[in-house]
């Protein structure tokens, strides 16, 4: 089944507006208050059970509210076969709730059949590139649906990578029709634990592949010799100089759906949503500029 990614329609449905994990803790608060929100995100492996609770709650959401699915499970960077009962298992799920957006990540997390509770890096090389390809394009076949693929955090580099990063992205969408996730928050991450400028990489970023942007906090640690080391942490506020990079990266895409991604040391529901609530001033702002100033020219996206 061939895909084409549209850049006009990234996500076809989800609102170029921001968006936050959704989490059981402020699952009653939301249905109570009904906030002026654009979009949730669920991890997949979350609802891969049959019926219950978590099932009732994110049907009462998935009434109000459009929603995305980002799954952590499926390896797509994994040299072996992608799991077809998790294959199974993820098109019941978005078959059933029809989210306007399914992404995953540039990633591998199983081997021989064993699965890791981590998001590990792989080496950039033409053969990994293949089977990334491969896995993308059987993902998109067996759900009937364009994948976002988003970009890695990481904390070690290879030395047999042959392939720039960003090269690496690109590629995969040019042969597959896939759309590209853009993690701010592991831009910065990435690029300051390999000394590397991540301006420059949201510059050279493929903008006209970009369907959704996420954002996240991160921790500060130190490697094995006592380097500073940053994590991908997910458990706080997203800094100022990511949210610096957002806004240069909004003033080339241009408006896009944009997701706060807070998966530990959960806060209260009013911090969470205050903190989507800046993502949204930026974007409603890059909506109001004249049409000069957005996108290289043309007109900017409206919400919806």
């Amino acid at each position: 089944m061939p895909h084409s990614f549209d850049a006009a329609h990234p996500c076809k449905g989800l609102p170029r507006a921001a968006g936050v994990s959704l989490k059981p803790v402020h699952i009653r608060e939301i249905l109570e208050e009904r906030p002026a929100i654009g979009w949730f995100e669920i991890h997949p492996e979350n609802y891969m059970g049959a019926g219950g609770m978590p099932h009732r709650t994110l049907s009462q959401i998935r009434e109000h509210y459009a929603l995305s699915i980002h799954g952590v499970g499926l390896s797509i960077g994994g040299a072996g076969e992608l799991d077809k009962d998790h294959l199974d298992r993820l098109k019941i799920l978005v078959d059933h709730y029809q989210p306007q957006s399914f992404s995953e990540h540039l990633a591998w997390s199983t081997h021989q059949g064993r699965y890791f509770n981590d998001l590990l890096a792989m080496p950039f090389t033409s053969e990994t590139l293949q089977t990334v390809c491969d896995h993308v394009e059987q993902t998109q076949d067996h759900l009937g649906r364009t994948l976002l693929l988003e970009n890695p955090a990481t904390y070690i580099a290879f030395e047999d990578s042959t392939i720039d990063e960003i090269e690496f992205l690109q590629t995969i969408a040019q042969k597959t029709g896939c759309g590209l996730l853009l993690d701010v928050n592991n831009v910065f991450v990435s690029c300051r634990n390999h000394h590397k400028d991540p301006q420059k990489y949201i510059e050279q970023f493929p903008h006209e592949h970009v369907g959704e942007i996420h954002l996240a906090g991160h921790a500060s640690d130190k490697d094995d010799a006592g380097a500073p080391l940053l994590i991908d942490a997910h458990d706080r506020k997203v800094c100022g100089k990511v949210w610096e990079l957002y806004e240069q990266a909004l003033a080339q895409i241009g408006a896009v759906a944009t997701l706060i991604e807070w998966d530990n040391d959960l806060p209260s529901w009013q911090t969470l949503f205050a903190e989507s609530q800046k993502a949204q001033k930026n974007i409603e702002a890059l909506q109001h500029r004249p049409a000069a100033l957005s996108r290289q020219g043309a007109p900017a996206h409206g919400l919806g």
